[in-house]
């Protein structure tokens, strides 16, 4: 190369370096300028802090400052917080075939068997054999409406708990009767028994309860990933596996059980003889192992208990402390139930008002405030920020059910604003999603609402209710429990008074 054009080469490369240096660093700034807003974090920790100790507050509030779509750093996890119908739409229904997954979550791998239950499950081929197993065998319409006996039996016989409880003036414990009847209607028709008999029942509440602690609480390794060793040292991972060895105990006598049964022609098959079955079958192409069957039937036991228990938890609460609503509403059960007694099922269809009040209820109380987590599974571009892959999603569907920008008087409880429209719990209106939407949303809701329907209906048919002696209420606590769900914390308790009906005991 002659001198000249050497020169020319290098006068050419001098003009252009503070042009490409200027373009890098613009680029630079552009990809951060892409992600979504994000408050103030502390060095290592990051936003860690400001969850709280009830984080579907927390994040509401930083909502209101940073925006629906917020990138929060968590330790070491980028996570980001959904807060409007707007922003959840895009996550659950135009990008659900990138946000469908599961981050790993530490107590989940424990406590659910490596995570091969339906619910924290990665997004693949195993998760969409073990849905459609549960849905086609426990939970798809036909199947529970088959299970009508089951939930009219089991009402009566809370009814009559609730009757023989009222004998004495004292108030009745109606969480845990609640919670009781919730989970002897799973444990019956996921596994054909009645559990009430040698503390089985209790057994399983206390685990179900401590699921729901471990899974919502602090765990080293989903935060901070390179440290995950660490969890050993802490006692949370201890509680789980203890908790874990417990769930396979019981589960384990359950297996046998109905192992034992299989002989017997005259045993009607239910889930856990489908479990089994597809466990012993060589020609499935994905056969259940043991932990398979373990994993279902802990996220079936735990799910679908606490779902109906909360949701009538939190109901009795808010007709407890909103007379007129509680009224309105015993009027029309009472109306269509006169002489019969027990409501039954084909009188739900004429009861609007109770469709109503649970819809009020889910959208103030969601069984799981924060929606479990979703992870994206790839690159995705939203709303024109730059999401990158593996980055964690958490719904605030608490949050979203309260926004002033959709809900008139958010706070207040009004049954009435569900009635004379069509909005719906079922995934497709995005201001209204206690089960989720998409490829994730729960697949035991209809489950869930034909026992709470029933159940709720006959609670206010055959009972008046009073709070305990001295109490108003506005001394009703109605903050909920820390957990991955939301029941409440403390025990709700009331006075039944029994209108002039008898059940035998």
């Amino acid at each position: 190369m002659s001198l000249s054009l050497q020169l020319l080469f290098e006068l050419v490369l001098l003009l252009f370096l503070p042009f490409l240096l200027l373009l890098t660093l613009r680029q630079a700034f552009s990809r951060k300028a892409r992600l979504p807003p994000s408050p103030p974090k502390l060095p290592f920790i990051g936003n860690l802090h400001q969850l709280g100790a009830l984080p579907h507050r927390s994040l509401r509030a930083l909502a209101k400052k940073h925006g629906p779509l917020m990138l929060l750093h968590l330790g070491q996890v980028p996570t980001l917080i959904v807060s409007s119908a707007e922003m959840a739409r895009e996550i659950m229904r135009t990008h659900d075939h990138i946000f469908a997954s599961r981050p790993p979550m530490k107590a989940g791998k424990i406590l659910l068997f490596d995570a091969m239950d339906i619910g924290l499950a990665p997004y693949g081929e195993y998760w969409r054999y073990a849905r459609k197993l549960c849905i086609v065998h426990l939970l798809s319409n036909k199947k529970v409406q088959s299970f009508r006996c089951s939930r009219e039996e089991e009402v009566a016989f809370m009814i009559k708990n609730i009757s023989r409880a009222s004998i004495t003036p004292d108030p009745v414990n109606v969480s845990e009767i609640l919670h009781a009847f919730a989970n002897d209607m799973l444990c019956r028709v996921v596994s054909g028994k009645f559990f009430r008999e040698g503390g089985r029942n209790k057994l399983f509440r206390e685990l179900i309860r401590e699921n729901s602690a471990l899974i919502g609480g602090f765990h080293l390794g989903d935060y901070f990933p390179s440290l995950e060793w660490m969890d050993v040292f802490f006692g949370m991972c201890a509680r789980a596996r203890r908790n874990a060895k417990r769930w396979s105990g019981v589960l384990d006598d359950v297996i046998k059980e109905h192992a034992d049964q299989v002989k017997d022609e005259t045993h009607e098959k239910d889930f856990v003889d489908v479990l089994l079955s597809l466990h012993k079958d060589p020609g499935v192409d994905l056969a259940l192992t043991k932990e398979d069957i373990k994993a279902l039937l802990v996220d079936m036991f735990g799910a679908g208990t606490d779902t109906s228990y909360i949701v009538l938890e939190w109901a009795m609460a808010e007709l407890i402390r909103n007379s007129q609503a509680m009224e309105k509403l015993q009027d029309e059960v009472r109306g269509i139930a006169t002489g019969k007694g027990l409501v039954r099922e084909e009188d739900l269809s004429e009861l609007s008002y109770l469709k109503a009040v649970i819809k009020e209820v889910l959208r103030l109380h969601p069984p799981a405030p924060l929606l479990l987590p979703r992870e994206s599974m790839d690159d995705c571009r939203l709303k024109g920020y730059e999401i990158p892959r593996r980055t964690r999603v958490i719904v605030n569907g608490w949050g979203i059910g309260r926004d002033p920008k959709v809900w008139e008087a958010p706070e207040e409880f009004r049954p009435e604003r569900f009635m004379g429209n069509q909005i719906d719990f079922k995934g497709n209106d995005f201001q209204f999603i206690p089960f989720g939407s998409g490829r994730r949303i729960c697949p035991g809701m209809n489950f869930a609402i034909s026992t709470v329907e029933l159940a709720l209906a006959n609670l206010v048919q055959c009972f008046d209710w009073e709070l305990p002696h001295g109490m108003v209420k506005e001394d009703l606590d109605m903050i909920e429990a820390p957990g991955i769900t939301n029941p409440m914390k403390k025990r709700l308790h009331l006075v039944a008074k029994p209108r002039g009906y008898y059940v035998d005991p």
